[in-house]
């Protein structure tokens, strides 16, 4: 089983949920500077990104995908496992090197890991030269230029009203047909194991008409599918009472009333039947009936939904501060199933080895497993994060081979249930977007249906962007194959 370990998701042969690293595309205007920014982490991470690069064109940089050629490096850290840190870590030393050769190049350390390492940081790398938290960025040309003037930029203040809802984001490394939107930052559950709290703070919800506008910008340039993102987008809430004050143009229809998540989900919907819209992540503990029903009531909002379950046993949630239970959570699945049908798309993340979990506990999370039936998810075995709760609170127990023996039966148990799930699928009809060419084949393309499973399709006359009717022809366990039967039909 050893061979099936990895401290990486488990995820869909040709594109991540969550992936682990992005680098800057190249983007050439004439202007006077380079950037060039390394993301780690979540899809919150890479949105980042995206405002950092628009916040910085604004202040005279182009983007490199060359950082030996860059004015300024950035690097967007994740603190979510030791691993990400580490990575970056070395990253730091490697561009050690390049700084020994260009000691006038800036680099810089952002997100989780600046607001949770930054005296560390600026102590022990000596190469950093600028620190920035996710609230902060308005504030990196300011920081850049005390840099290039000799002294470090350190900005890791936490607010509680920071969205960047005015910033239009540089989309990075976009294939044109995608793009994130977020709807919210920071984040309220207080998980025993998690940073997240610590280091992106408080919830607060972003102004919904800016998140339409921006999505009808976004399809009016040619993108057909949004995702909107939060750490927990069914928390979403705007109300004119608290959020008035962060209005951004007040000649805007003032709204009315509080705006929930399914609210918004049904405003972004509108925009154009077309467009598609998913979101990330969902929390069982907020994820409501008035939710699934929106879903159900428009076709382009896409039927699937990530559902992170972490452990099937319910002392463990408990343990885990997931303020769920296991009936709890398997009484959302059903409704899930109930409302939206079999065919919904679910995935999840599961923790494996956490603080006093016992063989029989971990079982209750295979049994989970095969209940729910997931179409692929993100597991790990536990890693105790400096500064959480758990770390505070309970011993890190559990044996590392047994960690990873109990991670390897949940992979292996994931494998053959995600086979199964894509089995099914076989023989049927799916609406897919196409969203590029394939990295298997120059030959073939690639996009998902509508529960996000990856299709992979032999080019024709068509182009990214396109809508094509597609029956299934075969599958693996991450990835389905098939063939068009027609091209934009008349759904789209």
């Amino acid at each position: 089983m050893e061979n099936l370990i990895k401290d990486i998701d488990i995820l869909p042969a040709e594109e991540a949920q969550a992936c682990d690293f992005k680098t800057t595309a190249e983007e050439s205007t004439g202007k006077s500077k380079k950037l060039y920014i390394e993301s780690y982490g979540c899809q919150m991470n890479f949105s980042d990104s995206e405002i950092v690069a628009s916040i910085m064109k604004e202040n005279g940089f182009d983007t490199t995908s060359d950082f030996e050629k860059a004015d300024v490096i950035f690097l967007n850290t994740c603190s979510i496992r030791d691993k990400a840190e580490q990575t970056v870590r070395k990253r730091l030393s490697q561009f050690n090197t390049v700084k020994k050769q260009r000691p006038e190049m800036t680099i810089g350390v952002l997100g989780c890991m600046a607001e949770r390492l930054k005296d560390k940081l600026l102590e022990e790398e000596k190469i950093v030269d600028v620190v920035v938290g996710p609230d902060a960025y308005r504030d990196l040309p300011n920081l850049v230029s005390q840099a290039e003037d000799g002294n470090k930029g350190v900005n890791t203040f936490l607010s509680r009203e920071e969205t960047y809802a005015d910033i239009a984001p540089v989309r990075l490394n976009s294939n044109g047909v995608t793009a994130f939107i977020s709807i919210m930052r920071g984040c309220d559950n207080m998980c025993s194991f998690c940073v997240v709290p610590f280091t992106r703070g408080r919830e607060r919800s972003r102004d919904p008409h800016s998140i339409v506008r921006e999505a009808r910008e976004l399809f009016d340039k040619g993108y057909r599918e949004v995702t909107l993102l939060g750490q927990n987008v069914d928390s979403y809430k705007w109300s004119p009472e608290e959020n008035n004050k962060a209005r951004l143009n007040k000649k805007e229809e003032e709204v009315s009333e509080v705006v929930n998540f399914a609210n918004l989900l049904e405003m972004v919907a509108r925009v154009d039947h077309r467009l598609r819209v998913r979101f990330s992540t969902s929390h069982p503990k907020d994820i409501t009936d008035e939710v699934l029903y929106t879903m159900k009531r428009y076709d382009n909002i896409c039927k699937y939904i990530h559902l992170p379950v972490q452990s099937g046993n319910s002392r463990v949630l408990e343990l885990m501060n997931r303020t769920y239970d296991r009936e709890w959570y398997l009484n959302r699945v059903r409704a899930i199933r109930e409302i939206l049908g079999e065919s919904c798309g679910i995935s999840s993340d599961m923790i494996a080895g956490f603080c006093t979990e016992t063989e029989e506990e971990h079982q209750d999370t295979l049994s989970m497993m095969d209940l729910v039936r997931y179409d692929f998810s993100y597991m790990f075995y536990y890693s105790e994060r400096p500064g959480t709760l758990a770390a505070k609170k309970y011993t890190d127990d559990i044996p590392l081979d047994i960690k990873k023996r109990r991670l390897a039966e949940i992979i292996a148990k994931q494998n053959k249930l995600s086979l199964e799930r894509n089995q099914l699928d076989v023989g049927t009809t799916q609406l897919i977007l196409i969203e590029g060419t394939s990295k298997r084949s120059e030959e073939e393309y690639k996009g998902r249906t509508s529960a996000n499973k990856m299709v992979i399709i032999p080019k024709g006359d068509y182009t990214k962007g396109d809508y094509v009717l597609v029956k299934i022809t075969d599958c693996t366990a991450a990835t389905l194959f098939g063939e068009i039967i027609e091209i934009n039909p008349a759904i789209a």
